[in-house]
């Protein structure tokens, strides 16, 4: 995949980027593979706003994607890479021998034609899905479980991959992208490869309007808003200090520069062997 770039016509072209979409082969998504997503704009079931900047955006059709790949032994053949408007990465429908299509997340490297499998007995290649055990040590995987027959559910974003580092006691070492190394059970299944759209990252919107597009309203800073509104906001005049010593906080008051919120008690923290900045866990 590439980055598309423009000549300058207008002052918003001048930093624009956008996708190339040329691993793209199929532009109409599977109908029986789509929901209809309704827009909630921030707002919870009685109305009120408990997610500020969201509202508005383009139409957007849910793609049902398979991030459990439970047809174990049964070999599909990859029909076409699509555009997925709800995620950052490419999706890749896939038909299986018994005739059933389903979307998985397509990898780096996937191509139209291409065969997958999932299942203890797969080949471990790219696009194939196996449990950790199965998976030889080294390996770059995607589409991790964090408990076995959940389905997949973290390093699933655009140009994400984790290394399988060891198994020991049953359960394996595996180092995220966040560099944050964490021990999960090796029966958890994990599918094969960089997942797909690498340079997403690359990606400018150049203009406003893009993140209006993407149903991303704007959102005031709290410095600029009045005392009654948020704890950082008053001061005389132009002032990135609120007229006095203080600390720059959530409306509600959580620190937002140096605070850790992950609760000390945990239960996951037992499985975390590295933490993402370096340092081993703490062990109480």
């Amino acid at each position: 995949m590439a980055v598309k770039t423009f000549k300058p016509y207008t002052p918003s072209r001048r930093f624009m980027t956008v996708a190339s979409f040329e691993e793209i082969t199929k532009t109409e998504p599977e109908k029986s593979l789509v929901q209809t997503k309704k827009k909630t704009g921030g707002r919870n079931c009685y109305g009120r706003v408990t997610a500020r900047g969201i509202g508005g955006g383009h139409k957007q059709k849910i793609r049902l994607v398979d991030f459990k790949r439970n047809k174990y032994g049964i070999e599909a053949v990859v029909e076409s890479i699509e555009y997925d408007p709800c995620r950052s990465a490419r999706i890749a429908l896939v038909k299986y021998k018994d005739g059933e299509k389903r979307y998985i997340l397509a990898p780096d490297g996937l191509k139209v034609g291409a065969k997958v499998m999932s299942g203890p007995d797969a080949p471990p290649e790219i696009g194939n899905s196996l449990p950790l055990k199965n998976i030889p040590i080294g390996m770059q995987i995607h589409n991790i479980e964090l408990k076995p027959g959940r389905g997949g559910q973290i390093v699933r974003a655009a140009g994400a991959v984790a290394t399988l580092m060891s198994r020991d006691g049953g359960y394996a070492q595996v180092k995220l992208p966040s560099g944050e190394i964490r021990k999960i059970n090796e029966n958890c299944y994990a599918t094969i490869g960089q997942v797909s759209n690498l340079d997403h990252e690359n990606i400018v919107l150049g203009k406003a309007g893009r993140s209006r597009h993407l149903g991303i309203r704007p959102v005031n800073r709290g410095v600029s808003m009045n005392p009654v509104d948020h704890p950082n906001g008053g001061g005389a005049g132009k002032s990135k200090s609120g007229g006095g010593w203080q600390q720059l906080t959530s409306p509600w008051g959580l620190l937002a520069k140096g605070y850790r919120t992950r609760n000390r008690r945990k239960y996951s923290n037992r499985f975390i062997v590295i933490r993402r900045d370096g340092r081993p866990m703490k062990r109480k």
